[in-house]
């Protein structure tokens, strides 16, 4: 008769595991990780599919709220360089942790009861502090008493401005023109409504860095080397802007 004692269930389960064996409650720690997945796409019309697709959707979602959103031109305010029609991207993150818009950057911005109920593109001409002035004996833009030469991005035939202007930009906020000064509402349109045509920092919603359609005119948006050169401000202070109501007329863009 066979002596030899038989393991038990108990045993069994009780026992180390040797190196090729496999622990039973790994198998089941496995299946219970990817049961809610599966009852997902059981659930789901299309399964994986449909399951993939929400996945990018919430993806790009997140990506457009935090980091950078498309925006669509609808303007000519801003030719020659930004047409009716492109899509740049905006970068959310741009003055997201300290930094602030310098001047010569492309910016979006809420307009709402500064232009317009609507967003905004235009170029940073004047942060908070700058001396702005149009125009020098030439024609030319003044800011903190240096002419900036903007004849490498202007629309063609435009001048720097035939709104003559002197302003000192409020701390906290922008000073800013369309490129097509001849087709643009910008601050110099607003010199006289409440905030002075200025548009707080708060309001910007990030920089335009790319134009990435149509593919035929995808390019990186730089900064101006003139905008670079112009030494910090230092113009007596200025009143902070009053309340604020919304503006009427203008261009969305």
């Amino acid at each position: 008769m066979d002596t030899e004692a038989q393991p038990t269930e108990r045993d069994r389960s009780s026992r180390p595991s040797g190196p090729g064996d496999t622990p039973d409650s790994r198998g089941r720690e496995g299946r219970s990780r990817s049961s809610w997945a599966a009852r997902i796409t059981d659930w789901l019309p299309g399964g994986r599919i449909t399951l993939t697709l929400l996945a990018c959707l919430a993806f790009l979602l997140l990506l457009s709220t935090f980091v950078v959103q498309p925006f669509q031109i609808p303007s000519p305010s801003m030719e020659q360089g930004l047409r009716i029609g492109d899509r740049v991207l905006v970068n959310k993150l741009a003055y997201r942790f300290g930094a602030e818009p310098r001047r010569g950057d492309v910016v979006v911005f809420d307009g709402t009861g500064y232009f317009g109920d609507a967003d905004y593109i235009k170029r940073v001409v004047g942060v908070g502090g700058d001396h702005v002035v149009c125009c020098d004996e030439e024609g030319r833009i003044e800011v903190n008493g240096r002419p900036v030469d903007e004849s490498g991005f202007l629309y063609p035939g435009d001048s720097p401005s035939t709104v003559p202007f002197d302003v000192v930009v409020p701390d906290g906020t922008l000073f800013v023109l369309g490129d097509h000064r001849g087709d643009s509402a910008d601050s110099r349109d607003h010199l006289g409504s409440p905030g002075g045509g200025m548009i707080p920092v708060g309001r910007v919603v990030g920089r335009a860095d790319w134009i990435v359609w149509p593919s035929a005119h995808m390019a990186r948006l730089h900064r101006p080397g003139a905008y670079a050169r112009v030494p910090a401000g230092g113009g007596p202070p200025s009143p902070a802007p009053g309340p604020v109501t919304a503006a009427t007329g203008g261009d969305h863009g």
